[in-house]
């Protein structure tokens, strides 16, 4: 599952529109324009083929016209999200910044942390998330998903849960 991707189901999951979405990404520090946006949001390639069966190309012309999503946009878009959901933090001067993704890690985890803020879930309230889509996550499983790399019970968030807690998040806020 590719950043783009996940914006698109995301977007989906908490209905959000695209005039939300340029005021989500300049509250996270990144300027575009709807236009840009819409971009943003075209379906790769490789998900058509796994969608439709013939491979028809005429199925993906907007492919040319799609921007992909890079780790630190995908994670500008969360961070605004947290700011658009929980309101401007006051910060310290003192206080560094987080850490930000290089382009080649997986993004899964951050996700599930940075929508856990966001959201104002709960632990409980994620597993629940996940119980809708039939995956069982136990409260150590979510722990070691939650922690910082590098840790010794870090696990790395594979597609399958993010994929899924997606998914819960839709029946969710969607019904």
């Amino acid at each position: 599952m590719d950043n783009n991707d996940i914006l698109i189901r995301l977007r989906y999951a908490l209905n959000i529109r695209n005039t939300e979405m340029v005021e989500i990404f300049k509250l996270g520090g990144l300027e575009l324009t709807e236009e840009m946006v819409g971009k943003l949001l075209i379906k790769s390639k490789d998900t058509y083929r796994r969608l439709t069966e013939t491979g028809d190309p005429n199925e993906t012309e907007g492919e040319n016209e799609r921007i992909r999503c890079k780790n630190s946009m995908l994670e500008s878009f969360l961070n605004g999200l947290i700011t658009y959901k929980r309101g401007q933090q006051d910060t310290k001067p003192e206080t560094p910044e987080g850490p930000t993704l290089k382009n080649n890690e997986n993004p899964n985890n951050m996700l599930l942390k940075k929508l856990k803020i966001a959201l104002s879930l709960t632990s409980e309230d994620i597993i629940n998330i996940f119980a809708e889509t039939g995956i069982n996550v136990t409260k150590g499983e979510l722990s070691a998903l939650l922690r910082k790399e590098g840790h010794k019970n870090y696990k790395e968030c594979g597609d399958k849960y993010a994929r899924n807690f997606l998914k819960g998040l839709t029946k969710k806020y969607r019904g």
